[in-house]
């Protein structure tokens, strides 16, 4: 051999090996972490939209998991909804009826505009009076008397009652720019230029039903994102999420399916990240007095509301098949429930049993409640609020139907347009949920089941007008009360009165939060469920 063919040959290897070495950095430039760290954007794909950029208009969790990138709160919470300072430092209680709030100082808006207390008081005066709210923030600031400005950082509140649990219900309101939107409406919140935060991202662009861009704030206060843009793709069908994340037109995606997790989960290139959460899925039980959408078991009107009968309400909660729900449709991605928050959570009644299908005692409620043969209801559900909805509320209809009661119809509307009807008290058997933002069940408890009253802001999620003055005096009692231990056990009561005894509403299950993201990137999973960039990094 040559000395020259010998140097053709070293050359070859050489070149071998070095498109080797590309190729297999090729392949990793193919991972989320390559291709994302090169271009900086993060793409998801989200299950829900928001129905306005204005984080004031409703309390809904797909508006919140929007907002929460934009704008901060005084309170903030973990991963694991545990309260941690946000654009509040520190506050004290100092007697029952005043807290001391200091604030962060240094903190910019988005235009450059210094953060100061009265973009507080602007924020918390504005929350509860945002016209045409699906789910007000007023109930947050029910107990708000006055506000004193001590100084730009510090503030004095005052409440019209004692109220431990205060300062994590004004820790919800998201702060505004006072100079960037006094006097503008939720439609305006479009502008950029209007929907001025502190946040970690700022506001570029939304485009309903397709998609909401955003970058980031290198000023923030607290932790920089690794992407300098995010943008957020709607794709509200389970099939077309799983596709854009195989085709890598998405890095992430969230409310992935049961029955897409085996697939996911045997994909080298891709990472699944899950845990329990604290959203309860329930069935309303609209008991408004004109609500009168019912028919007799032949379908003629019925011309009165069955649901204001405790013992139609419990016949239809024993006919429910949880544990199918959760094991057969969930395939195992959810836990039957009882009450408002599950097991270990402050406020969880261990008193209250689980409910077992029991269509024999179903029909003798039914029976001694006047209505021996059942009677006819359509089912509402929503089509994309959260995992298999649709076929929940398919599932829900035949369970009715299966025990006796005459399902007219079921029908599934898109979230956006189902979420204010059902706040109206336009349905009359309807599917909804409950995302827990506390970690507790004082919130939920007053939320949903106080007895509505809009002059006191009570009752602000009680789309289904159940009211019991038994129920209300033990809530007001907890919420009044300091001492943890007798808080409690107030709240064991009121949760008693309304699951177990005048069953307000149908607990199912609690979900489990599921997302799937290309390998390089890490999500933290959040038991509130809310799909945040923030919760994204790249894979060190």
């Amino acid at each position: 051999m040559t000395s020259v063919d010998a140097n053709r040959r070293q050359r070859a290897a050489a070149l071998r090996s070095a498109t080797a070495v590309l190729r297999a950095l090729f392949a990793l430039c193919l991972s989320a972490a390559c291709l994302v760290g090169h271009a900086q954007q993060l793409v998801i794909g989200r299950g829900s939209e928001p129905q306005s950029i204005d984080p004031h208009f409703t309390r809904a969790g797909p508006n919140q998991m929007t907002a929460m990138h934009v704008f901060d709160r005084l309170i903030l919470t973990d991963e694991n909804v545990r309260p941690i300072p946000g654009l509040a430092v520190s506050w004290e209680a100092e007697d029952e009826l005043t807290w001391l709030i200091r604030l962060r100082a240094g903190v910019r808006f988005h235009d450059g505009r210094p953060f100061t207390a009265d973009d507080v008081v602007y924020s918390l005066e504005r929350a509860p009076r945002v016209p045409r709210s699906p789910a007000s923030f007023a109930q947050s600031l029910s107990t708000l008397a006055d506000i004193e400005v001590i100084d730009d950082l510090t503030l004095r509140l005052r409440t019209t009652q004692p109220s431990p649990q205060f300062i994590e219900n004004i820790g919800t309101i998201y702060i505004l720019s006072r100079a960037a939107s006094e006097g503008a409406q939720s439609s305006d919140f479009n502008d950029p230029s209007v929907a001025v935060g502190t946040g970690p991202f700022r506001f570029v662009s939304w485009q309903p039903g397709d998609r909401l861009t955003l970058v980031r704030n290198d000023d923030y206060w607290g932790e920089i994102s690794d992407f300098e843009t995010v943008v957020m793709r709607f794709i509200t069908t389970d099939a077309a999420r799983v596709a854009s994340l195989r085709s890598g037109s998405v890095d992430i995606i969230d409310l992935v399916s049961p029955a897409d997790l085996p697939r996911l989960r045997s994909m080298s290139d891709i990472n699944v990240f899950q845990v329990g959460s604290l959203r309860l899925v329930y069935l309303a039980l609209n008991q408004r007095e004109e609500m009168i959408r019912f028919t007799t078991a032949d379908g003629r009107p019925l011309g009165e509301n069955p649901l204001r009968d405790a013992r139609v309400r419990r016949a239809l909660s024993l006919l429910i098949d949880r544990r199918g729900l959760t094991d057969y449709i969930l395939q195992g991605a959810g836990e039957p429930a009882t009450q408002i928050v599950p097991a270990g959570v402050f406020g969880h009644a261990q008193s209250i049993p689980e409910t077992r299908v029991d269509r024999d005692r179903a029909h003798a409620l039914l029976a001694e409640a006047g209505y021996p043969d059942g009677f006819g209801v359509t089912v509402h559900g929503s089509g994309n609020r959260f995992v298999l909805d649709s076929e929940i509320t398919q599932a829900i209809g035949q369970l009715l139907a299966r025990g006796g009661i005459r399902v007219n119809r079921v029908e599934v509307r898109p979230y956006a347009a189902y979420t204010p009807k059902a706040a109206a008290g336009e349905y009359p058997i309807f599917l909804f949920s409950y995302g827990n933002t506390s970690g507790e069940s004082s919130r939920g408890l007053s939320g949903l089941f106080h007895s509505y009253d809009a002059q006191r802001d009570l009752g602000t999620l009680n789309r289904s007008r159940y009211s019991n003055p038994a129920f209300d005096e033990v809530i007001d009692a907890a919420l009044q009360t300091f001492d943890d231990t007798e808080r409690e056990r107030l709240l064991w009561r009121a949760a008693e009165i309304a699951f177990h005894e005048d069953t307000a509403l149908i607990p199912l299950y609690f979900e489990s939060a599921v997302w799937a993201a290309r390998t390089g990137l890490e999500v933290l999973p959040r038991r509130d469920i809310r799909t945040l960039a923030m919760s994204v990094r790249i894979a060190r």
